[in-house]
């Protein structure tokens, strides 16, 4: 988190212009420029910035925005209910499509299908979100109508139209990581289903979903576990795009226009509070083995 939130007022600092520059506008003064960077406490050398900001946040303050003159906290609550929603939506549609796909190739790997989907996963894993978006735009909404181009509606003003409205952006980052977490669980369910336990259990008779479900997915699905928790780092950096591409109010986009106009208090902030998620995600992670694994809390506990 040091490394990171440093690593921010470094490359802010060597970017050109300053967040002085976008208030007073270009016909502004050199000398107006040198004051105003002297008010907002930007013309200190960047060590100092930077140990400044982090007193202050270690006491739970991010800072006020020098444009918006807004708090980084208040910033961060009204966008992250549009982010979250969309992250949430897009882990579940990957996951669902992911395991459905796996476990079809699974049962039957090297056959038609197998191919096929696999292929289906190579050019889900080949195409960014910024392609994914206008492609899906194209053809969800210019030529079929079933979801709007772009725009948000909150959960409040109804469900349905929330769900529309979400449906493309979170589809259109979750392309990738169908393709990830396809490819990883089925090389995972393949390998288990070679091992010893797997052929007695269907020596016993046992139906083909019983073992699949019942004795195979559990033990295959610690890296997806991991996957997953990782995965959270990446759509952060996709739902910017998304974010971007349909005009959707949330933390991607604000980071974005930050960055743009200079605004180094508001970036360090929202990247503080991206890394304590990742964090915070990556450690349920781990707690989540021993749920899936009841053979992770007897290693542990041993």
């Amino acid at each position: 988190m040091l490394l990171v939130t440093l690593a921010i007022v470094v490359l802010m600092a060597s970017a050109p212009g300053s967040v002085a520059e976008v208030i007073l506008g270009q016909n502004a003064t050199k000398a107006n420029v040198a004051a105003l960077n002297k008010e907002l406490g930007v013309d200190k050398p960047v060590f100092e910035q930077y140990t400044q900001w982090l007193s202050h946040a270690l006491r739970g303050d991010l800072g006020t925005s020098p444009l918006t003159h807004q708090s980084v906290t208040t910033a961060i609550a009204e966008r992250l209910p549009v982010t979250l929603e969309l992250t949430v939506l897009a882990v579940l549609m990957a996951l669902v499509l992911a395991v459905v796909f796996a476990v079809a190739c699974a049962s039957w790997p090297g056959s038609p299908l197998d191919r096929a989907l696999t292929a289906v996963s190579s050019v889900f894993l080949s195409v960014p979100a910024f392609i994914a978006g206008p492609v899906l735009i194209y053809f969800l909404s210019v030529r079929l109508g079933w979801f709007p181009v772009m725009g948000w509606t909150p959960i409040g003003a109804g469900f349905g139209e929330n769900l529309r409205a979400a449906i493309m952006p979170s589809l259109s980052i979750a392309l990738v990581e169908i393709a990830a977490f396809h490819r990883l669980l089925r090389t995972d369910l393949i390998g288990t289903l070679g091992e010893d336990f797997i052929g007695a259990a269907r020596a016993r008779g046992m139906s083909r979903a019983y073992v699949m479900f019942r004795h195979a997915f559990r033990p295959s699905s610690l890296s997806l576990v991991t996957m997953v928790g990782l995965s959270i780092g990446r759509l952060v950096g996709a739902t910017a795009v998304a974010e971007t591409l349909f005009s959707l109010p949330g933390l991607g986009q604000l980071l974005i226009t930050s960055i743009g106009s200079r605004d180094v208090v508001m970036v360090q902030g929202m990247v503080a509070f991206t890394g304590i998620v990742c964090v915070a995600v990556n450690t349920l992670a781990d707690i989540g083995y021993g749920v899936v694994d009841p053979r992770v809390r007897r290693v542990a506990a041993a």
